[in-house]
């Protein structure tokens, strides 16, 4: 199986090993809530790299189903590109649009997790609400991030398993996102009440909303009452 780009486990273990590190560098995870969306985005990511260089089950599994109307529907590399050959694109799989989109998606998420990172910092070392960034565009950018990627990669590779995946991650970063919010709630009573009428949680407006005026201490010391 090695000859047409799998049985590599090795490279299994690497690649999974570079993107959960990648992440992990930019995520900073440090309460049990980041440890958990990291874990999910980790589980996605290893699972995408077992049939991406491991074992194609996907393509095993859809190869008997629709390998006679899609011929090239094969146990090759390229055949793991399933977007590319189910609308028949004759070309490079690496140059299809849906590769190509998929850069767009894991580039975009990267840098919205790099970048909510040091707004996030500053605002807990000051003790105030991020509320500016792109944390004032949402309230969950680095949720937004870690989908962003696993959209990207379903895009490029999808199978099986992360497409069944995917929707539970959705469900998860939910609920870890509403029990990051009533805890912020909590510490920022009105502050944060505002901001949320103002700023959606994980879909952008296409309007920016304006700059939320910074919390004063008497604010501070109402939210925590």
């Amino acid at each position: 199986m090695t000859s047409y780009g799998y049985g590599l486990w090795f490279l299994v273990i690497v690649n999974s090993a570079v993107f959960i590190i990648f992440a992990a560098s930019f995520f900073h995870p440090r309460t049990g809530r980041d440890w958990k969306a990291l874990g999910g985005f980790s589980s996605f990511v290893v699972a995408l790299m077992v049939e991406m260089y491991g074992f194609p089950l996907t393509i095993y599994l859809l190869s008997g189903w629709v390998g006679s109307r899609f011929e090239s529907l094969t146990l090759t590399h390229d055949g793991g590109h399933l977007w590319s050959e189910l609308v028949g694109w004759e070309g490079d799989p690496h140059l299809s649009p849906f590769h190509l989109a998929s850069y767009v998606f894991i580039g975009a998420g990267f840098w919205a997790i790099a970048a909510a990172w040091p707004i996030l910092l500053r605002a807990a070392k000051d003790q105030t609400l991020a509320t500016t960034g792109l944390y004032a565009r949402v309230r969950h950018p680095q949720y937004v991030g870690f989908l962003a990627i696993m959209v990207g990669f379903l895009l490029q590779w999808p199978t099986i398993p992360t497409l069944v995946m995917f929707p539970v991650l959705i469900v998860i970063y939910r609920r870890l996102a509403l029990q990051e919010e009533r805890a912020v709630a909590a510490e920022f009573g009105a502050v944060w009440d505002d901001y949320a009428r103002r700023t959606p949680r994980f879909i952008p407006r296409r309007r920016a909303p304006q700059a939320l005026p910074q919390p004063t201490e008497r604010d501070l010391s109402a939210g925590r009452r």
